[in-house]
């Protein structure tokens, strides 16, 4: 009997010890780039595709980002889109990096009010995964892999580079053993639709 309850004990262990080891998995950080130069990632980008999201749903097209560099370190940020009917919606927020020994390509965004700033929930992850070395195209994501938008600075992105990122988002997309699929279908604009 005392073997049997060795035994039971054993593969609860193991089987605890393998569940917390596959959610360690999924926590690990995302390779960022090590460093940025804010000042050039400023100004505006475009959109080429992204994972579907909530709060992008009304979005038809021509999405673009605006960043600005405050003085204060800050960066102001101008979401806009073009909406089925053909108006056009916009949501201002602002980022900050997270600091604290981190690379300075992770920040925080909120879009909510000043005043609730200092509720932690209100701030979003935006890691900065890959950079051109001229700044002309982006990967940005999250640490959990729930949201990833591939950027350009014109409309359009040549097939090469956006396969490039295709690949580089597959190698952080989320790991094995996670329930959601690793591969997600990105909405690709002005340059054609595809299957990732």
């Amino acid at each position: 009997m005392n073997k049997r309850r060795v035994l039971i004990a054993g593969c609860l262990a193991t089987l605890s010890a393998i569940a917390l080891a596959r959610a360690a998995q999924g926590k690990r950080p995302l390779r960022v780039v090590p460093e940025v130069d804010l000042a050039c990632y400023a100004g505006k980008w475009y959109e080429i595709a992204r994972f579907p999201n909530r709060f992008q749903k009304r979005c038809a097209g021509e999405v673009t980002a605006q960043y600005t560099l405050q003085a204060s370190g800050k960066i102001s940020v101008l979401n806009r889109c073009r909406l089925e009917d053909g108006g056009q919606i916009q949501a201002e927020g602002v980022a900050r990096v997270v600091g604290k020994g981190q690379p300075n390509s992770i920040l925080k965004v909120r879009f909510a009010p000043a005043f609730l700033s200092f509720i932690p929930q209100v701030w979003g992850d935006y890691q900065i995964i890959a950079l051109s070395p001229d700044y002309t195209y982006a990967l940005v994501g999250d640490p959990a892999r729930e949201y990833l938008w591939i950027l350009s600075r014109s409309r359009q992105m040549d097939d090469a580079i956006y396969n490039q990122l295709v690949d580089e988002k597959r190698r952080i997309s989320t790991p094995a053993g996670c329930r959601r699929p690793a591969v997600r279908i990105l909405a690709r604009k002005d340059v054609g639709s595809s299957d990732v």
